[in-house]
């Protein structure tokens, strides 16, 4: 496999995202429902399509295209990804066989005031988000909860999940510890804290227009009056879960102890025998089969099309058309969309732009801090509406519904969309903390 160091960017490295698209839109328009065509499917005759074209990598055996695709989908953050996907399975389908998912609903159903209910769940998420430092846990932690009150308040299950990945997504633009964030501003040579500030700027409006939006939402009357006594012991699975993410402990490391602690309590209490536990921490990460095989597929998928020159084709027209600080603002906000629709990881997308998104930014005079976030909110808001994402197809598993019903309901993604565009019209540009005053003058 010949290796080049400089690759030559290949328009027919895009071919097969164009070919995923096309026929996933098309089943869709000629269906009239986008549930129709599985994603899985479409992603893997998107890869056949990429094992058939040769593009930067002419010389390439079928055999070398095959070890590109497999290294790609077995590359450590996918099959990261596929673990904390098994065990949130796991949690969820073990709290609820010990009532613990119901109990946390009927707080939630007893104590939040009705019109509140969905924009709490939606603070509630930006929270836990915020301190976890991770889309994908949060998910995982408040998922289960969003089902159950979905169900009970005769909520859209696809609405709920909407508002679960909008929480979740909250992290990715502002939380100190997410790793987008991180890699965001170390790729543009400013603090993490610089960046915050820019990004709460931009944030701020967004969040405040989704509660007001969700508070919009009707809530069913449902079966409220009956809830039973709530026996707060139960809750103890999810306090442990939601705590020792404050602690910034491992996602897997919590959703262990969450399992583990479930399983206890029910024991206790006689929800579940022993096997029967485990039967049913076993039927949770059988669910989420499917978004682990399509996880795999994306990985191999990116890497091929990343190996034929696609990305690399993309980077260069879009930076050769930039002109002026406007252009360079939405050169970098669309570079990093496009890269996150491709690689569906808005961390490494981040990594792949960064060092471009800098060169413009020195070009065009724009603020090293609002770059960071330039990169970083427009990366989440791909995340956020992609229904092969890691958040939306986790969200998707848990609530048994299609990944794709969830995306016209990411409603924070969308706002924070429609936001931070038209703060790239203006001339909003923060001073970066980091520079001095001679710096600035330069």
């Amino acid at each position: 496999m010949q290796k080049k160091e400089h690759p030559k960017g290949n328009f027919i490295g895009l071919i097969p995202l164009i070919f995923f698209l096309v026929i996933y839109i098309s089943s869709g328009i000629v269906t009239r429902s986008f549930d129709n065509m599985p994603l899985l499917v479409a992603m893997i005759l998107a890869s056949i399509v990429a094992l058939a074209l040769k593009g930067d990598n002419k010389a390439d055996t079928f055999e070398d295209k095959l070890t590109v695709f497999f290294k790609g989908a077995g590359q450590e953050t996918m099959i990261l990804m596929i673990v904390i996907f098994m065990l949130a399975g796991g949690f969820y389908y073990v709290t609820k066989s010990m009532h613990a998912v119901e109990t946390v609903t009927n707080i939630g159903l007893t104590y939040l005031p009705r019109p509140f209910l969905v924009p709490g769940v939606f603070i509630l998420g930006c929270i836990i988000s915020f301190a976890m430092g991770t889309s994908m846990g949060t998910v995982a932690a408040l998922m289960p909860i969003a089902t159950s009150i979905a169900t009970i308040g005769h909520i859209s299950m696809p609405l709920m999940a909407g508002v679960v990945v909008s929480g979740g997504m909250f992290d990715d633009d502002l939380s100190l510890i997410s790793a987008s964030a991180i890699v965001s501003a170390k790729t543009q040579g400013v603090t993490i804290f610089d960046k915050f500030k820019t990004n709460t700027i931009m944030v701020v409006p967004a969040v405040l227009i989704t509660v007001i939006l969700l508070a919009t939402v009707t809530v069913g009357s449902g079966n409220v009056g009956n809830l039973g006594t709530i026996n707060w012991i139960k809750i103890l699975p999810y306090i442990i879960v939601i705590g020792l993410s404050f602690m910034n402990i491992n996602v897997m490391i919590v959703l262990t102890l969450g399992i583990v602690s479930a399983v206890i309590i029910g024991l206790i209490y006689g929800d579940f025998g022993f096997v029967a536990a485990l039967d049913a921490i076993h039927r949770g990460m059988l669910s989420m089969g499917d978004i682990a095989f399509i996880s795999l597929i994306v990985g191999g998928l990116a890497a091929l099309m990343t190996h034929m020159g696609g990305i690399q084709w993309l980077l260069d027209k879009i930076t050769k058309r930039a002109n002026g600080p406007v252009g360079g603002k939405f050169a970098i906000a669309f570079l990093i969309l496009l890269l996150d629709v491709i690689t569906t990881n808005n961390t490494v997308s981040i990594m792949i732009a960064g060092p471009i998104a800098n060169d413009l930014a020195d070009t065009y005079h724009i603020s090293k801090s609002y770059t960071a976030s330039i990169l970083d909110v427009f990366s989440c808001v791909g995340q956020g509406l992609i229904p092969y994402g890691g958040q939306l197809l986790m969200a998707a598993g848990i609530a048994q519904i299609s990944a794709v019903s969830i995306v016209p309901y990411s409603w924070y993604c969308i706002v924070l969309g429609i936001v931070s565009v038209i703060f790239l019209l203006t001339r909003f540009s923060p001073r970066d903390g980091r520079k001095t005053f001679s710096d600035v003058a330069d």
